[in-house]
Parts: C-alpha cells; structure tokens; sequence
C-alpha cells in the first residue's frame, strides 16, 4: 500500500526528511508512507484554534489532489485534519491517527487519555474524541506546555510526558495517547504505569495486518 501523507505545518528539509525517516523505519513491509511539506503558506505551529483551522483547511485540500499513485491518504498530525471531511467524499481511503488510535482502544475495552503540546491542540482533540463518540471512554488531555521545537528533541518531550504518566493513571486510563505524529517514546516507555501509544506506530501497524501477505 502506498500511502500519501501531508505535514499540518511548513516544516524545512531536514525535518521534513526527518520525518520521512520515521515513517520508512516504522512502515511493515508493504507499506510505504510518502510524506510532503504542506507549503510556506501553512502555519509554522499549531499554537492557537486558528492556526489549527488554518491546518486543516490547507491539508484538506492537499490530501484532495493526491496523486493516482497514492492507494490511501493519511495526515501527517494526530488532530486528523480533513480525515472526516474527505473520508466521505473520496474514493481512496483517508486514515487518521487519533481516529485509529482511539479506536483501536475502544475497541479494546481501554479507557484512554491524550498528551498535547499545547492547549490549543488539546482542544481539538477534545472536539475529535466527541465527534468519533468516545468521550465516555475518554479521561482527558493533559498539556505539556512545550515549545514547537520540543517535537524534534525527543529527550525534552519525554522527560514531560513521564511526569503525566501518573496523572493520566490517576484519571483513570488505561492508555495514554502521544499527541503528537512525530515524536518517538522514550526507551523505557513500555515499562510505564500507563500503555503510552505511539499513534504513528499503531497505526501503521495496523494498516501493515491489513495487507495482503
């Protein structure tokens, strides 16, 4: 399968190769994720509700004119950006990271918490969690407060995602969603009080058990 995936802000070369990288190192076998910049026009974060809007909109419209070559869509962003508006317009099958994930827990009957960056991204992923209808199962978002670049300095961000491991245990849950596409999880993540979920990971795995062998 050949997927098609749009970074939600204008990211330079090397991060946007780094990000590639990641995609080509966690992709199974028979799946490959072909990621491109959004464009300069984008947001350069996603620090405020507009700049989210503003995201969404221009990944939409990327994702629309995918080339032929693509056999699926998926956004480069756990806020899913344009995955309920096209899912219901294409042909081609968008996937989305937070659609997946907190699917995938439902499924398995685990309550479910998040990690954002900041506060704007949390609450679009409070308005996602009630669109797909799981807020029952949903203990919350806990922000950490982090800087853009903080997605790229892996050590930062898990060191502030293991402080919310204990809250996220204490509200309940079972599973901590990583909000964000394209961090990795500290190395002791799976030792932890809480299943922390990469949802880039899950999800290509996913999508990977649904291929043909």
């Amino acid at each position: 399968m050949h997927v098609w995936s749009v970074t939600p802000i204008h990211v330079d070369p090397e991060e946007l190769a780094r990000r590639q990288a990641r995609y080509d190192a966690l992709s199974p076998a028979g799946l490959r994720v072909e990621l491109v910049d959004i464009g300069p026009d984008a947001p350069r974060q996603l620090a405020t509700e507009q700049d989210v809007r503003d995201s969404e909109g221009l990944v939409a419209e990327a994702l629309s004119k995918a080339p032929d070559r693509a056999d699926a869509l998926m956004p480069d962003c756990f806020l899913d950006p344009g995955v309920a508006e096209l899912s219901a317009k294409l042909e081609r099958p968008v996937f989305g990271l937070l659609r997946t994930s907190t699917t995938w827990s439902v499924l398995s009957g685990r309550r479910f918490g998040a990690v954002t960056r900041n506060a704007a991204i949390a609450a679009e992923a409070e308005r996602l969690v009630d669109l797909y209808g799981y807020s029952s199962s949903f203990t919350g978002v806990d922000v950490l407060d982090l800087d853009v670049d903080a997605i790229h300095e892996s050590d930062r961000w898990g060191d502030a995602l293991r402080s919310a491991v204990e809250r996220t245990d204490r509200a309940g849950a079972d599973d901590l969603l990583n909000g964000c596409s394209a961090v990795d999880l500290p190395s002791d993540a799976a030792g932890w009080r809480v299943r922390v979920v990469d949802p880039t990971a899950l999800t290509l795995r996913l999508l990977g058990a649904g291929e043909p062998a």
